[in-house]
């Protein structure tokens, strides 16, 4: 499995070259430890141990990984261990995974089996400031609806109705 690892990822790097706008992943290998803060990055994928915040694009919280601080990621897909807060836009939480925390995110995948011990909160969407007029609203009146012409709302239609019978 390792040399699968080195060889996708050399060859992401090979394809990187020619193709300048894909992003080569940050790898922190199992059995690494870090103690520290992470702020920025493309793509950061976690293997192993950190204890501090991470602030990126995206991020892969692997199998064997374990990460205790709190989590700012536009995209965060956990499948090993998270204790800390997670903020994500976008989150997915494998049957793998254990959170134990809380989520704020907007949009959120749970497969069954994962453990979650803290709460998932949804993210208030940011409302466009309205703008104001010094102008009238314009109010449009609805279109008027004529009635149908049945005996009941109409006498002189019932009274030639029956006339005629007669």
């Amino acid at each position: 499995m390792k040399n699968f690892r080195k060889i996708l990822y050399m060859k992401l790097a090979k394809f990187n070259k020619k193709y300048n706008n894909m992003p080569v992943p940050s790898i922190i290998g199992c059995g690494t430890r870090i103690k520290g803060d992470i702020l920025g990055g493309e793509v950061i994928h976690i293997d192993g141990r950190l204890e501090g915040n991470i602030c990126c694009e995206e991020l892969v919280i692997g199998i064997k990984g374990m990460v205790v601080g709190q989590v700012k990621a536009k995209t965060l897909s956990l499948y090993g261990t998270l204790q800390g807060t997670a903020e994500a836009e976008n989150l997915f939480i494998a049957g793998s995974a254990r959170l134990m925390g809380d989520a704020l995110h907007n949009s959120i995948a749970i497969e069954p089996g994962a453990y979650i011990e803290g709460r998932c909160v949804r993210l208030q969407r940011k409302t466009p400031p309205v703008e104001k007029n010094d102008k009238e609203p314009v109010v449009k009146k609805a279109p008027t609806v004529e009635k149908a012409h049945t005996p009941a709302n109409n006498p002189t239609l019932f009274k030639s109705a029956s006339n005629g019978n007669k």
